[in-house]
């Protein structure tokens, strides 16, 4: 009996010495109190209210770990993060997506000018088609990232300003339309619905077009679309004009580096981009606007090139990678090709 008590003592320490810390709430946090009065203050809110809710708040340590970058010198590739998105499940769930509310897709089309197909690309890769709407909840998500978002990030200073603003949004968001703040869920970084919207687009970009009286990009695909269309118009979307044209190079006159200065920003006009050694050809060489030389490495691989226009732009203000523009234009495009196949 002695020996079997003292095996228990034992298990027990022992089970005391690995049980994982006590989750840490933002109650407990002066700076996140403070943050939470000046808040109320500036928003006109309960400030028992506010204070309420953010102190309910826990910290995630998964969060912080999404949000690290990845170490510097870690190889891009464009194949592979292509192969993510354009795969068969997406494609199948994308076409029945589509088929399911083409009327309303038509619709958003027509009103906004912006391509059904491209409208199906961001849904898809975002959510793919709201199958998988993120499982965090939005309170933690933000409140870890305004408070504790990773020191190593280059842009840290920027990127916590950015989410305590977001955290502002939620809350003024969820207080306005009745909702509970700690009971949706979204993304590690804090992105909601079908089209992950962070909540200063929800509030600013999100539109109530299945005309029901509220919006609500959980539930309503019809929301989801005409939200992502009205996004787009907002940054600037130029209806007809394509997102990017095939490029080559001259290596007698290629100056790479000068194409590559601006990034994803188009900067340069036809005339000047192929004085630098860009070798374009067809309907590039009439397209009235500005261009830039994007680059997609690919691994050990050559890269690949394009030239982007402005509408490629556009869809990089949605989330800022050309990686990301272009699996959203190409997931869509082939959900378009295999549902005229299918005809």
């Amino acid at each position: 009996m002695v020996a079997l008590g003292l095996c228990l003592l034992a298990s027990s320490a022992a089970a005391q010495k690995t049980s994982p810390p006590a989750p840490f709430h933002y109650g407990d946090s002066p700076a996140a109190m403070a943050f939470a009065d000046d808040l109320a203050q500036r928003r006109d809110l309960d400030p028992a209210w506010v204070r309420q809710q953010i102190g309910a708040a826990q910290h995630l340590p998964s969060v912080v770990r999404l949000m690290t970058p990845a170490p510097k010198g870690t190889p891009k590739n464009w194949a592979a993060y292509r192969a993510r998105f354009i795969e068969p499940i997406r494609l199948r769930v994308g076409q029945a997506f589509w088929e399911s509310h083409r009327d309303t897709l038509a619709r958003a089309e027509s009103q906004y000018g912006v391509p059904a197909s491209l409208i199906v690309g961001v849904i898809g890769v975002e959510t793919l088609y709201g199958r998988h709407t993120g499982n965090f909840r939005v309170i933690d998500a933000l409140a870890t990232l305004a408070f504790d978002f990773p020191g190593t990030h280059p842009r840290a200073a920027a990127r916590t300003e950015f989410f305590k603003s977001e955290l502002e949004q939620y809350l003024s968001l969820t207080r306005r339309n009745g909702l509970d703040p700690q009971a949706l869920r979204g993304s590690h970084a804090g992105a909601m619905g079908l089209p992950q919207f962070m909540p200063s687009s929800w509030s600013k970009y999100a539109i109530d077009f299945d005309s029901d009286g509220k919006v609500d990009l959980f539930n309503s695909p019809a929301d989801a679309i005409g939200s992502v269309a009205n996004y787009f118009k907002a940054f600037g979307w130029q209806p007809g004009q394509p997102t990017h044209f095939p490029v080559a190079f001259d290596p007698d006159r290629l100056d790479k580096d000068a194409l590559l200065a601006p990034d994803i920003l188009p900067s340069f006009g036809v005339e000047s981009f192929t004085a630098k050694g860009a070798v374009l050809d067809g309907p590039a060489l009439r397209h009235g606007g500005k261009l830039a030389l994007i680059e997609l490495q690919n691994g050990d691989a050559p890269a690949s090139y394009l030239a982007g226009t402005e509408n490629f732009y556009v869809i990089t203000r949605y989330n800022w990678s050309s990686y990301y523009a272009l699996a959203v234009i190409e997931l869509g495009q082939e959900i378009q090709s295999a549902m005229g196949s299918s005809k």
